[in-house]
C-alpha cells in the first residue's frame, strides 16, 4: 500500500472513530474509492491488520486524553478507598462481554459485511437514526452501573457491523439507560481501550496462523504504511476526541447524524452504481 493511501486512511480513522459517524464504515468505503479494495472481493486478510493497526493509533489518543483517569483507575486497585474507581474496571469489563461473545459467535458474518459496500452504506444511515434516539426519551442522568454498563456493551457489539458507530451507539445507549451524556461519552471511550486491544490480539492470531509465526505476523502489521497511517489516526484521533466531547456537552450529537444520512444515501447511490 502507498503511503499517502495509508495516511489518507488514517486521517478518515481518527476522525471517524470518535466522531460518531462509524470508523470501520468509513475505512471500508474510503479504501473502496481508493482502490485498496475491489467489489465483490472476498479476501481483505490484510485490509483488517491494516484497519487494526489504524485502531491502535486512535488507542493512543484515548490514552493521552483519558490518562488521569486511567491512573485512577490503575491506583484504586491498591487504594481501598477509592471505590467508585474499582468499580469502574468492573463496569468496563462487563461492557466488553457482549461484543466478545457477538464476535465469536458471528465471525463469518461480521466478516462478510465490508464486501458489500451498498450494505455498509445503508448501516451508516441506521447510525443516523441512532443517533436521533436519546433526544426523543428523557435521561435521568445517573452514573455508569450494571445496567448501563451492559446495555452499553450491547450497543457496542452492535457496532461490530461497519457502517454502525462504535462511539454513536455505545452513547446513544448510554443515555437511553438514563446516563448522564458526559459521563456516557466518557465510559464510551474507555470502552474502546479493551475493545480495540482485544481486536489487536484476535487479528494478531490470525494474522501468526496464516504466517506461520509471530514475528512474521507482526512484520504484516507493523510495515512503513501502516504505521504512517496509525501515525495520522493518533493526532487527528486526539483532536475529533475534544470534538466529540464538546457536542456532548451542549447537546449536539444528533448533528453527526445528518451527514451520516448524506454519506449512507450518497454511498448507496455511487456503489450500487459501480
Amino acid at each position: 500500500m502507498e503511503i499517502w493511501k495509508a495516511i489518507v486512511v488514517g486521517i478518515v480513522q481518527g476522525l471517524a472513530e470518535f466522531l460518531p459517524i462509524s470508523s470501520s464504515g468509513h475505512i471500508v468505503l474510503t479504501q473502496y474509492l481508493l482502490g485498496i479494495r475491489e467489489v465483490g472481493a472476498t479476501e481483505h486478510a490484510s485490509d483488517l491488520s491494516f484497519e487494526i493497526i489504524l485502531h491502535v493509533g486512535t488507542l493512543v489518543s484515548v490514552l493521552i486524553y483519558f490518562k488521569r483517569q486511567l491512573w485512577n483507575m490503575t491506583r484504586s486497585l491498591y487504594t481501598p478507598e477509592m471505590k467508585e474507581e474499582r468499580m469502574m474496571i468492573l463496569w468496563l469489563g462487563l461492557a466488553t462481554l457482549p461484543a466478545v461473545a457477538a464476535a465469536l459467535l458471528f465471525k463469518d458474518f461480521f466478516d462478510a459485511v465490508p464486501g458489500r459496500p451498498v450494505l455498509v452504506s445503508g448501516l451508516l444511515i441506521v447510525t443516523g437514526l441512532l443517533l436521533f434516539v436519546p433526544r426523543l426519551l428523557k435521561g435521568r442522568e445517573r452514573k455508569v452501573g450494571f445496567t448501563s454498563a451492559l446495555i452499553m456493551g450491547v450497543g457496542q457489539a452492535f457496532a461490530i457491523l461497519p457502517g454502525v458507530s462504535r462511539s454513536g451507539s455505545t452513547i446513544a445507549a448510554g443515555m437511553v439507560s438514563g446516563v448522564k451524556p458526559e459521563k456516557a461519552a466518557e465510559f464510551s471511550f474507555l470502552m474502546s481501550i479493551p475493545a480495540i486491544a482485544g481486536g489487536f490480539v484476535f487479528t494478531l492470531k490470525d494474522k501468526q496462523e496464516a504466517e506461520g509465526s509471530y514475528m512474521a505476523a507482526l512484520k504484516t502489521c507493523f510495515n512503513e504504511a501502516y504505521l504512517a497511517g496509525a501515525l495520522a489516526a493518533a493526532v487527528v484521533g486526539l483532536f475529533a476526541i475534544y470534538l466529540v466531547m464538546g457536542a456532548v456537552r451542549k447537546g449536539k450529537l444528533e448533528y453527526f447524524s445528518y451527514y451520516c444520512f448524506a454519506a449512507g444515501i450518497a454511498g448507496m447511490v455511487y456503489f450500487s452504481m459501480s
